[in-house]
Parts: structure tokens; sequence; C-alpha cells
């Protein structure tokens, strides 16, 4: 091959290429790589998590602008729903095209879980939406499965592959099939009821559309969401102790990594509390969302980046500014919805509320 491609023998290089796959063929156990790696190269022609990405942009204008309509507009509601739909197949196509390429669970890397965040998202606003057809779940899984696919484009960037070897550890289809999956999971809802929030901020304290029965029926949503979250996060987190049991002979070691899986649990439990203790309304069920926004994006990337303890391996260079930016815009946003948002918004009525008032 070498001494064709000098010679710029075109003909010669392509029969020596074929020459040596017919030889890695014939190899006992070698056939099944080659059909990888052609799967592989289809996969990446076809790019379907790109195309995912910019069908969500549509769906959420459509699902945006029928906010603004006066009853006259609900077909661009159901258009921006179709169109999520859409998204979601090609999504749903795209992983399990993975998954028979890599034979794993979809998420094993930094990159596979952007990608699952951004297809439980697209679920979990679908399902919303069916039950509050008010295009607001549209408009948050379209959010969150872009934002989350832009990053899977950033990691990709930075690692060159998208297929890699695992690290050891993480050689475990069981341990991946329930533990990684739920904790991912668990990342997916609380970044969900989070960016329901920053909804109702946005709406309240810039658009001035924020109804009370809208408020209320958000409320309802990211109360709900937190539930999934805290439930998704507690089991994920057991299940990973029994993970570092069986693979490191200790059940919890205060890694860095299962300490900011353990702040997701923690966060959501006080937010649970607190709202069935009557701590806080509307307003403050939505400003400790959005907190959750900053806890779970620190246990994804930044206790990652810290590059210490056993689950040091998803370190991504960098990212760090990314990451204190993040938590700045979600401060501003909690500043917001304290300073910003109108009496009717901060309060509401009696009627809007969730918690029966008093004879």
């Amino acid at each position: 091959m070498a001494k064709a491609f000098r010679a710029g023998d075109r003909a010669g290089f392509a029969a020596a290429v074929h020459s040596h796959l017919d030889g890695i063929a014939a190899k006992e156990g070698f056939a099944g790589d080659l059909k990888k790696a052609s799967r592989e190269q289809l996969l990446s022609y076809a790019a379907p998590f790109y195309w995912g990405m910019g069908i969500a942009v549509f769906a959420a204008l459509f699902a945006i602008l029928s906010w603004f309509g006066k009853g006259g507009l609900d077909w661009m509601r159901r258009t921006g729903v179709h169109l999520m739909l859409l998204v979601l197949v090609i999504h749903t196509a795209g992983l399990v095209a993975r998954f028979v390429i890599e034979g794993r669970p979809p998420v094993t890397t930094l990159y596979t879980s952007a990608i699952f965040i951004g297809w439980a998202a697209a679920i979990f606003g679908l399902l919303l939406e069916r039950i509050y057809p008010f295009a607001i779940g549209v408009v948050v899984a379209a959010a969150l499965d872009f934002c989350s696919l832009f990053i899977a484009h950033y990691l990709q960037i930075q690692d060159g592959a998208t297929f890699k070897v695992l690290q050891p550890v993480l050689d475990t289809n069981f341990w991946l099939a329930t533990h990684v999956v739920m904790v991912t999971l668990g990342y997916a809802s609380t970044f969900f009821a989070g960016f329901l929030a920053i909804i109702y901020i946005v709406r309240g304290a810039f658009g001035g559309n924020l109804t009370p029965d809208l408020a209320k029926a958000l409320t309802r949503m990211v109360y709900a969401i937190v539930c999934f979250a805290t439930l998704f996060s507690f089991v994920g987190t057991v299940l990973g102790g029994l993970w570092a049991d069986q693979s490191w002979g200790r059940f919890w070691g205060w890694d860095v990594k299962e300490n900011g899986a353990v702040m997701i649990v923690v966060w959501n439990a006080i937010l649970l509390h607190a709202r069935w203790g009557g701590l806080f309304r509307e307003r403050g069920l939505m400003c400790c969302a959005i907190g959750g926004n900053i806890v779970t994006a620190w246990s994804w990337f930044g206790v990652n980046n810290l590059g210490i303890g056993l689950h040091s391996y998803g370190f991504t260079s960098g990212v760090m500014y990314a990451l204190c930016g993040f938590a700045a815009s979600q401060l501003v946003l909690i500043v917001c919805a304290w300073t910003l948002c109108g009496p009717s918004v901060k309060d509401g009525p009696a009627k809007a509320r969730l918690e029966p008032q008093p004879a």
C-alpha cells in the first residue's frame, strides 16, 4: 500500500487495500470489526444528531410563536409538537445505531451521556405536552435537546472520536445499564425542571403574559418533574454504591463524583420538603429548580474537571469557564425572579395556589 501510494498508483493501492481487508476477514473473530467500521462510517455520514439539532430549533420557534396568538395559532403548537416527534424519532434512531455498533448500553462516556440527556428530555417534553397543551413542554424539550447535542458536538471535537475504548471499571454491561442510565435520567429530569422554571421567569419577568392559571400549571409541572428527578437520582446513586462495592471493595468512599451525585439527591429532597412545609410557594419553587441546574451541571462536568478521584476519566479541558458562565446565568435568572416578576406572579391570587387556604 505504501509503495503504491508513493508511486501514485491508484489501482495498485486499491488492490492492496482489498487484499489487506480480505486477510483480516479471513482471521477468526475479526469479521465483526470490519462490519462495525462500515456501520460507524454510515452513522457518521447520516449525522442524525446534527439533523436533530436543526429540527429542534424550528420546533421551538413554532411553539414560541404559538404563545403570542389569541387562539388562532394552535396550528403552530401542533407543528412544533410534530417537529419534536420527528426529532425524537431521529434521536432514537441514532441511539439505537450506536447501541448496535458498540453492543453496549446507551451511556458509556460523557459524549453519550449528553446524547442520552437530550433524548430523555424530548420524551419528558412530549409527555408533558400531552398533559398540558401549552407548547411549554415542546419548548423545553427542544431547548434541552439542542443544548445537549451541542455539548455532545463540542465533546466530539475535543476527543476526536465518539466510539472509544472504555475504562476497565466501566466495562460491565449490567452496571452501565442500571446505575449510569438511572443517574443520567436524574440529570435529565433535574435539568428539565430547571428549564421549566426558566420559562416561568422569562414569561413572567420579560414576556408579561404569565397568567395565574399558567403559573399554577407550571408549578405543577416543576413539582412533578422534581419528584421523578429525586427518584432517579436516588436509585442511581444507590446502584452506583453497589457497583463501587463490587468494583472497588467499598460501597461509599466520598469520592468527588459520588459527592456530586448525592448533591443532586439532597438538593431535590430539600426542594420537595421545603415545598411540603410551606417555606416557599411558586417563585421559591422556581428559584430552587433553577438552582438545581447549577448543582446538576457541577455533578455532570465540574467534579470530573477537578482531575482527582476514581471518576476523573471524564476530564474535559476548558469547560470550567463555560460551567462558571452557566452558573452565573442561572443566578441572574434567580435574581430576576425576585426583582422583575410582577406582584400577580410573585404572590398570585388565592385560587392559583396549590395549598388549601384556611377557612
